[in-house]
């Protein structure tokens, strides 16, 4: 799950930094792919909050699936019931491949990681790393760059060889 920002500007901060990074980890792991033994391949993915039964998934799905073809009236009564169930957010994975195994790493996860001071997938709160900021309030990009070089390259170091 996305971190919680709590104010404004690291609000602000977070938009600056996120899509760049995401370029940035998405290139960085084609350098790696294509040096390396693993294959790779993106997927969308739903991200249920935790703790969301399977039970509740597909209840979730199904509601979704009827508002598409659902009277005006059945829509609203859909969206009330559905205001008061955990909604998955949208996510992007990379499954990586080879003789067998598979790895799925989640990439917005990657650019929390990277965008965040000392992230985990366990904090409910978030710092925004502003070294990634220059003094103009632009994105650094030297900074971004080797932030991302490193953080992609722990991911492929830390796969079984």
């Amino acid at each position: 799950m996305p971190p919680k920002i709590n104010n404004s500007v690291a609000w602000q901060q977070a938009e600056l930094l996120m899509q760049p990074a995401f370029i940035r980890v998405v290139d960085n792991i084609r350098k790696h792919l294509d040096v390396s033994p693993w294959t790779g391949t993106y997927h969308d993915v739903l991200v249920w909050p935790a703790g969301t039964t399977e039970e509740t998934k597909a209840i979730v799905t199904e509601l979704l699936q009827e508002m598409e073809t659902a009277t005006p009236d059945r829509g609203d009564v859909i969206r009330e019931y559905l205001a008061r169930m955990p909604m998955p957010h949208p996510g992007y994975h990379l499954r990586l491949q080879r003789q067998g195994q598979e790895v799925s790493i989640d990439l917005w996860e990657l650019c929390y990681q990277i965008c965040f001071l000392n992230y985990t997938p366990e904090q409910e709160v978030a710092d925004i790393d502003t070294s990634l900021i220059d003094e103009r309030g632009e994105v650094d990009w030297l900074r971004l760059e080797a932030k991302t070089k490193e953080t992609v390259g722990e991911v492929f170091a830390n796969l079984s060889a």
